[in-house]
């Protein structure tokens, strides 16, 4: 499939172009029903975050009027922002879904995780998400994931395979010429799904703003108890901030992405509404995951070595 597209600022003579964001939705559409052609027992990756509530979207529209053929999978870390997992339920009942949830939590408790020193449970999220996916056999996952989040999500493929222990090698990765993507894949491996991948944060925003997409109220301006650890406004809660020496402060402030409370930060925002948003993010000169992830500040590659043992 080949598509003219036109800038969403520039206009083209061409009447059959389609907009850059129906280029996208066309890509992501295509993808979805790809996956379903092609494999068994294929699974959306959801937890809320404005990527995955826009994957589903996409998911209902490649479908409709008919059910969506995959259930959901949520790896829970027992620290997720109470206003998501509202939503993430609120979505669930409201389109009759199956939903599957991983739980870090039960991983703790029965020994097979171990808390770590500083608090923070993103990274303890790989085995319970390996786990569910050998336990519901998932052969396909979608993510959510988008090249300009991270490099090491930069150099994913859209299709992206994973072996026997769920783990990603960058050197195996196939290449994708045009929309032809290779889901062969021996017993035991699984194949990544990133329908986002030529997305930006901007065309998010502005596909949501377009279509007209309920976000949890989190992604807006509103005051917060907050404290500054490494750079970054925290929620103050019982996952271990603030510590000694830190300062709780109300203040006014949004989030960028949402995950787990111990290592996602807010930004300074009075950003109240869709237009607002993208306005701010057109004029950022970070990305989302650099201005308010802890966990990717940890090393240069921390975000390539959690993917190689099979994080998201």
């Amino acid at each position: 499939m080949t598509t003219a597209t036109a800038s969403p600022i520039e206009r083209s003579d061409n009447p059959f172009a389609l907009s850059h964001l129906d280029a996208l939705e066309a890509e992501a559409v295509h993808i979805f029903r790809e996956v379903a052609g092609e494999f068994e027992r294929p699974v959306i990756l959801f937890s809320g975050g404005k990527d995955s509530i826009v994957m589903l979207h996409l998911a209902l529209k490649a479908f409709a009027p008919a059910p969506i053929p995959f259930s959901l999978l949520h790896v829970d870390t027992g620290h997720n922002f109470p206003e998501v997992i509202a939503y993430r339920d609120r979505v669930v009942a409201e389109h009759n879904l199956r939903l599957h949830v991983a739980s870090v939590q039960d991983f703790i408790d029965d020994g097979r995780l171990r808390e770590r020193p500083d608090g923070t449970r993103n990274p303890l999220q790989t085995v319970p998400l390996l786990d569910a996916i050998e336990t519901g056999k998932f052969d396909a996952v979608f993510g959510g994931g988008r090249r300009d989040e991270e490099k090491a999500r930069a150099k994913e493929r859209v299709f992206s395979l994973r072996d026997e222990f769920g783990a990603w090698d960058p050197r195996r990765q196939r290449p994708e010429l045009w929309n032809l993507y290779n889901g062969k894949h021996a017993v035991g491996e699984h194949v990544r799904v990133f329908p986002l991948s030529n997305w930006t944060e901007l065309d998010v925003w502005q596909y949501i703003e377009r279509e007209a997409i309920e976000l949890p109220e989190i992604y807006y301006a509103h005051e917060r108890d907050v404290f500054a650890r490494d750079g970054m406004w925290l929620t103050a809660g019982e996952w271990g901030g603030p510590k000694e020496g830190e300062t709780v402060q109300r203040r006014l402030i949004r989030y960028r992405t949402v995950g787990d409370m111990s290592c996602t930060g807010a930004v300074d925002s009075a950003a109240a509404t869709i237009a607002d948003v993208i306005t701010e993010i057109a004029a950022s000169r970070l990305t989302e995951r650099g201005a308010t992830r802890a966990d990717d500040k940890l090393s240069e590659a921390a975000m390539e070595d959690r993917k190689r043992e099979g994080y998201f």
